[in-house]
């Protein structure tokens, strides 16, 4: 099970320093926001994320990325840099649908209870808890099915064992008052029933700026 006490009081050192971070919109070959493979949270649970995104970027004020229903998202793995254009017979887009397709064959759905939101220095995430072993059984599978595709590594052997949803990306400079207004909404959120995500299909997807913010349109998916 994740562990969010070191992570949330790192987040909240990094704001309360001045040490923010924030996005740009995507260019090509950038490190981030490049396709990547991710688990998205649907019904009571996806409307009770997509009112504390709109909270949380409130607290944070205009010029920020406040998630919607189109972007918000567990992210399973990354998979390469920026790119505005992946063709439908793109080799590695066909090497990375069938790893997907592959790698959900017999798993039931993921299930992550979500339950308080944590500050970090590039924004305000929802913090994820598996119920079982069927998230990391799939990522494992995931990343082996790439592997035996002869897919690049992309996270170059990153391990990702804190699963979360983030709520708010900073896309400008953050102001100390901001910085310790959206600490303080946090704190008193730090431990807040959010709700169980029961999530059904894994995707492919690609991140779009729309001008004010992000949404994920689907390359590819397959059902659990």
């Amino acid at each position: 099970m994740s562990d969010f006490a070191a992570f949330f009081a790192a987040g909240r050192d990094a704001l309360l320093s001045g040490r923010a971070v924030h996005d740009r919109p995507m260019v090509e070959g950038g490190a981030r926001w490049g396709a990547a493979a991710v688990l998205r949270p649907a019904g009571t649970v996806l409307d009770r994320l997509v009112e504390l995104a709109r909270e949380a970027g409130t607290v944070a004020g205009p010029g920020h990325w406040a998630h919607g229903a189109d972007c918000l998202h567990v992210t399973l793995r990354s998979l390469e840099h920026y790119r505005s254009v992946i063709p439908v017979d793109d080799p590695l887009r066909l090497a990375w649908a069938d790893a997907l397709r592959e790698a959900v064959e017999g798993l039931p759905p993921v299930r992550v209870v979500l339950r308080g939101v944590s500050p970090h220095a590039g924004g305000v995430l929802a913090c994820g808890y598996p119920v079982d072993d069927a998230l990391v059984t799939l990522q494992k599978r995931f990343a082996h099915g790439l592997a035996a595709r002869g897919v690049r590594d992309f996270e170059r052997g990153r391990v990702r064992d804190r699963w979360y949803v983030s709520l708010v990306h900073f896309a400008e400079p953050v102001s100390v008052r901001t910085a310790g207004a959206i600490v303080g909404w946090c704190d008193e959120r730090a431990d807040l029933p959010i709700g169980l995500a029961e999530l059904t299909t894994a995707e492919i997807v690609q991140a779009v700026h729309t001008g004010t913010g992000v949404r994920l349109d689907t390359l590819e998916s397959a059902a659990l």
